[in-house]
């Protein structure tokens, strides 16, 4: 992916200092609300990713949607990238500097995939039982993607774990391929 060597330069320098600073938290926090709100706000995506648009009628946006709503630190990386015309990979610096942070403090991310959001409940019965499988912290992503149909598709780490209702059709559909005695019929 375009950009992703730099993202994680920018997110490993961002991370560095805010632990000198004691505000890794707060960055990282801060990281998940740019990276939510970008990937909500499709236009907001292209704006940012755009060529066309200058830099100060991005930068006015940006401060006007986060400077009250986060730390220092992190307009500070805004503002760098908007001098350094990298503008278009903060999303990806704000997903790097999440996967680093879970990483330095032991945090295991789990990636479920559902048809529909998950409520809040079978959230936290999913993270409960997750938590008590893997025996350290959990942070969860939920991924909606209707073409599993039902079911999830959960990925920690390495590990994949697939009830999805399409993973069971598509199971069926090789079991009566190699049926011989359907062919026959």
């Amino acid at each position: 992916m375009k950009g992703t060597r730099a993202a994680l330069r920018y997110a490993k320098a961002v991370l560095n200092l805010a632990k000198e600073k004691g505000f890794a938290k707060e960055v990282n926090d801060d990281m998940i609300l740019i990276q939510s709100t970008i990937e909500e706000n499709h236009d907001l995506e292209i704006m940012l990713k755009s060529p066309v648009i200058k830099s100060g009628p991005k930068q006015a946006v940006l401060t006007n949607i986060f400077e009250k709503k986060v730390n220092g630190i992190t307009m500070g990386l805004i503002n760098l990238l908007i001098e350094n015309k990298r503008l278009s990979i903060l999303n990806l610096v704000a997903k790097e500097y999440v996967v680093i942070y879970d990483f330095l403090k032991g945090i295991e991310v789990a990636e479920i995939t559902s048809a529909v959001p998950l409520t809040t409940e079978l959230e936290t019965e999913i993270l409960k039982k997750i938590k008590e499988s893997v025996g350290k912290e959990i942070s969860m992503n939920n991924v909606i993607d209707p073409s599993i149909i039902g079911g999830f598709v959960l990925r920690i780490g390495d590990k994949l774990y697939d009830s999805s209702v399409s993973s069971r059709l598509k199971h069926l559909l090789s079991q009566f391929e190699d049926n011989q005695y359907i062919s026959k019929i």
